[in-house]
């Protein structure tokens, strides 16, 4: 049968991790998948915003199963420490990296001084990954079936004309700077499916591109998205959706049984509407070998990690 936004698969039982779960797409990400069964992990770097969201998820589901995870994707020994409480859960089904600074002045530089940008959304991203592996790999084995990481993207990437090579190279312009990491997260994320598969490990990694969503046609939720939050102006609005909509692709590519590792989805007309399964742009699902070893390369360098996978599956 055809996936339903409306109506996702029963998730009782796994867990799902969320980063950047206290407002916006994250937020919805959340509350859905509460709502269809799972335990969902909301993380966020506000102790306070995860407060109000677990409440707010609660006045919508009152059988939600949920708990709290302070991440600041700005920061390695936070991330770290995030990873490490991760890895001691029983079980991690699922892992949407959903967070990131929306900030696009590139000059931005995080406490360990690398772009904001490149940071939160990529480096970050690839640390947690490397803590929460071995504990995805263990709950596919003991659980059955396949665990999957979502990787959250942007249709920006398709302006771009080249492949990136160099994750530090920015831009001084800040749509171009998020392009290109966003550009280096489908590089990596494409690159992690080849190697789990090559490996025989339990764990899909895919990628989703939300549209466009707006505050605007946001509905309401306490805390999250009410008068006590500022309303982000979008000149897009008219032809936008709002960000409940906007979570559906990256439901999808969780949640789907016929979702597969290395799918993308992302809205039927790029912008708004069903999430569907498009085909993955060559520019980053198959860059120069070159390319694509040197951001793998670097991206761990950056994050001070070394992504448990056996070292052949790099090769297969």
């Amino acid at each position: 049968m055809a996936w339903n936004p409306d109506a996702l698969p029963d998730q009782g039982g796994r867990t799902v991790v969320v980063t950047g779960a206290t407002s916006g797409i994250g937020y919805f990400v959340a509350e859905r998948l509460a709502g269809a069964g799972a335990h969902v992990v909301l993380a966020g770097r506000s102790a306070q915003r995860l407060e109000i969201a677990e409440n707010a998820i609660r006045g919508q589901v009152p059988s939600a199963s949920s708990s709290r995870l302070v991440l600041d994707l700005a920061s390695g020994d936070s991330v770290a420490e995030a990873a490490a409480s991760l890895a001691e859960r029983e079980r991690v089904d699922g892992l949407i990296l959903n967070g990131g600074s929306m900030s696009l002045r590139a000059s931005d530089r995080t406490f360990d001084g690398l772009p904001t940008l490149l940071a939160t959304h990529v480096v970050a991203n690839v640390g947690l990954i490397a803590g929460v592996l071995p504990t995805m790999v263990r709950t596919g084995e003991r659980y059955g079936g396949t665990a999957r990481i979502v990787h959250t993207s942007t249709g920006f990437v398709d302006l771009l004309r080249r492949s990136v090579e160099d994750a530090r190279r920015g831009s001084r312009i800040g749509v171009v700077a998020y392009s290109r990491a966003k550009a280096a997260t489908e590089m990596f994320a494409f690159e992690l499916d080849r190697r789990l598969r090559a490996a025989g490990l339990p764990v899909a990694s895919l990628v989703s591109r939300p549209g466009i969503g707006v505050d605007a046609k946001t509905p309401r939720r306490p805390g999250v998205r009410d008068e006590t939050v500022p309303v982000r102006r979008n000149p897009y609005t008219p032809w936008a959706q709002g960000k409940d909509t906007a979570a559906w692709s990256a439901l999808r590519a969780l949640t789907d049984p016929g979702a597969e590792g290395g799918e993308l989805y992302a809205p039927e007309n790029g912008v708004r509407g069903q999430a569907v399964r498009v085909a993955p742009p060559s520019l980053t699902a198959s860059p120069p070998r070159k390319a694509m070893e040197s951001v793998w390369r670097q991206l761990e360098e950056l994050a001070g990690v070394e992504l448990p996978i056996p070292e052949d599956a790099s090769r297969a």
